[in-house]
């Protein structure tokens, strides 16, 4: 049960990251129900899904499809499979039913950063927004209204991001990206004034740098309480900002608050889209804490995910 229960976690990835509010509290019933479901699962199943996933790495894409139908055939309700085969159809170009496992895997997990993350791909592809499917999709979804203004935002697509936050319920998030967002505009303002000059300036350091630098400075002198102190509060004033989870984390688990810092990276996590390095420190200190409690399953789970090169 224990090797099964790995797989099945492990197969979920990221699906089954759970959302920054709610982490701490719902980890264990997404790890406790997952190993329960799993029972049901035959060997056939998981034998087709994880060659599925070989195939569609070595991208033999046609194979790793049907493959993926397979397993639906098995278990025609799973959104893993949704997603799984939403990446699969839009890896061989084929974006009209990748958008339709894409919406249904949205459908069954609205709050998932990157379920939306691969439906928003598969519609921009296609020179299309996601707001031309929003009557298919549960779009006025709080959660997913974070995630799509996330998502614009890494894609530098600000006017948008602001449309999305503008239509929502003023929060620290919200409030957090908005100013992020316009600081990012008068800086693409004030570069392309001065596109024709070369201007050095001293700029008067931000409040985020100004945590930057003495969350840095506390590490490198060991003073592991005092840098878990101003990581907390860096999180109060930067909600989305996955480095402060990354140094909070790291300063727990040094001081043997290894559930905290578990439930804190972990919510880190949601936040991350392309950061392949500050993913791969936060999977590693995940893997330090899961050891130190002897969560083993859970360790190995995030050691997986860890990329080399790194």
């Amino acid at each position: 049960m224990r090797r099964r229960g790995y797989i099945f976690i492990f197969a979920l990835g990221l699906v089954l990251i759970p959302g920054p509010s709610y982490a701490q509290e719902n980890e264990f019933k997404e790890e406790e129900s997952s190993e329960v479901f799993l029972e049901e699962y035959t060997d056939e199943f998981q034998e087709k899904f994880f060659e599925a996933l070989k195939q569609k790495g070595i991208e033999n894409y046609d194979r790793a499809v049907n493959l993926l139908l397979e397993c639906k055939r098995l278990d025609p309700n799973n959104s893993v499979l949704d997603h799984e085969l939403a990446k699969a159809y839009l890896a061989s170009k084929q974006v009209v039913l990748a958008q339709q496992y894409g919406i249904s895997a949205l459908n069954a997990r609205p709050d998932n950063l990157w379920v939306l993350n691969t439906l928003v791909d598969i519609t921009q592809r296609q020179g299309l927004g996601l707001d031309l499917i929003k009557d298919k999709i549960p779009y006025s979804n709080a959660k997913l209204q974070e995630n799509l203004a996330l998502i614009y935002f890494r894609q530098e697509n600000y006017e948008s991001a602001l449309k999305i936050l503008n239509g929502m319920k003023i929060s620290a998030f919200s409030k957090d990206l908005s100013s992020r967002i316009q600081n990012h505009i008068k800086s693409r303002e004030n570069t392309e004034i001065q596109k024709d000059s070369i201007i050095v300036e001293v700029q008067k350091e931000s409040p985020m740098d100004n945590y930057l630098t003495n969350i840095s400075g506390f590490l490198e002198k060991s003073d592991f309480k005092s840098a878990a102190s101003l990581s907390e509060e860096a999180l109060e004033n930067f909600p989305a900002q996955p480095y402060f989870y990354y140094t909070y984390g790291l300063s727990l688990n040094k001081v043997k608050k290894h559930k905290e810092a578990i439930a804190i990276l972990e919510s880190g996590l949601d936040y991350l889209l392309d950061d392949a390095d500050l993913a791969n420190k936060m999977y590693k200190e995940l893997v330090d804490a899961n050891n130190a409690l002897g969560n083993s399953s859970k360790a190995n789970m995030y050691l997986s995910k860890l990329k080399s090169g790194s």
